[in-house]
């Protein structure tokens, strides 16, 4: 199958003042196959925004090549610009346009002829549920109302790819939850492939097949969120046991993921003195049930057992060494103009 998305060492370096060269990526390489839901995921300045700024032709590449939709990125442009959709971080509607007219001169900006471009505006507006909302501006509208807008906006050309770039960010957790029902229902009707950026990292770990991690413009992860949560950060199992308990520690180590330590913190429990066991191991749901039977055929009480599996918040602080920044963007420093759902 070819992919939707090719890249090969596609990198792009800025030059500050005084001649300082800054590398936003190196020698990104990926293949993104039709149909998927892809997350792309990296702290503020770790190259996410200006790698999805050269896929877009927002920005031209320092050194490397890359595809869309069978398009080089470089020499033919206007072609990726007419085969995808991109959702931005800010709204893109106009404030004191109506609803339905701006989603109608978006269809003429992609060349839709009269009759066509308003039958596309009315099926968005089915779709996504903006049919009360229709007919008023866009200033008056909420947060996920303007969102849903902004999808619509981004699906005017029928793009085969969707660029969305942290569509929930600044909803509260029901419009969220409503937004990523739309996306996910547009992406059954319209089999659209879709690339994802977000902070997020519950959304990656819900909707996306697929899951890549950047980081000082790197690509440092590719997989599936289970996998990196298995192979990454593993299961922690936190145990905790009457009395000294001496031998646990031992028994403890046997499961351990590789060479993690096993911490150990005396703690005062209902039934006495105790100790808190935690340790890191693969498949814990299966580990659990035979360390308490080892434990208790030992003659240890164990007086409570937890089983904590990871999130993707876990795999990218093993990643990175640091949680995901909710900061502004600092990933690049011109940053190109987008029209209202399209690209300028």
């Amino acid at each position: 199958m070819t992919p939707i998305i090719s890249t090969r060492e596609l990198s792009k370096t800025f030059r500050r003042k005084g001649g300082e060269e800054v590398v936003a990526v190196s020698d990104l390489t990926m293949d993104i196959e039709p149909g998927s839901l892809t997350a792309f995921l990296g702290p503020n300045g770790a190259g996410k925004s200006t790698s999805l700024r050269m896929l877009t032709t927002l920005l031209p590449p320092t050194s490397g090549h890359a595809t869309v939709c069978g398009f080089d990125i470089a020499r033919q442009p206007d072609d990726v610009r007419r085969a995808i959709g991109y959702i931005g971080q800010k709204n893109g509607a106009a404030q004191y346009y109506r609803v339905r007219d701006e989603l109608v001169s978006q269809g003429a900006f992609y060349g839709l002829g009269r009759v066509e471009r308003r039958q596309r505006a009315d099926e968005l507006i089915e779709v996504l549920g903006l049919t009360d909302i229709a007919t008023r501006t866009t200033m008056t509208l909420s947060g996920g109302q303007r969102r849903r807008v902004d999808i619509a906006l981004g699906l005017v050309p029928a793009p085969r790819l969707l660029f969305l770039d942290e569509p929930s960010t600044g909803l509260d957790p029901q419009s969220r939850s409503n937004l990523w029902e739309h996306i996910l229902t547009l992406r059954e009707r319209y089999g659209m492939t879709l690339f994802l950026t977000t902070h997020y990292l519950d959304e990656a770990d819900r909707f996306a097949e697929r899951v890549m991690v950047v980081d000082h413009g790197r690509l440092i992860a590719d997989d599936t969120a289970s996998r990196l949560k298995a192979n990454l950060a593993g299961d922690r199992i936190v145990l905790t046991v009457a009395g000294s308990a001496p031998g646990v520690l031992d028994t403890l180590r046997h499961v351990a993921t590789g060479t993690d330590a096993v911490e150990h913190t005396p703690v005062e429990v209902p039934e006495g003195a105790a100790v808190r066991y935690a340790v890191v191991v693969d498949h814990g749901d299966r580990v659990l049930p035979g360390l308490l039977a080892t434990l208790a055929a030992a003659g240890h009480r164990v007086v409570a057992a937890e089983l904590h599996q990871p999130t993707l918040d876990d795999v990218f602080l093993r990643l990175t060494g640091r949680s995901l920044r909710e900061a502004a963007d600092v990933d690049s420093p011109a940053q190109p103009a987008l029209t209202p759902g399209g690209i300028q």
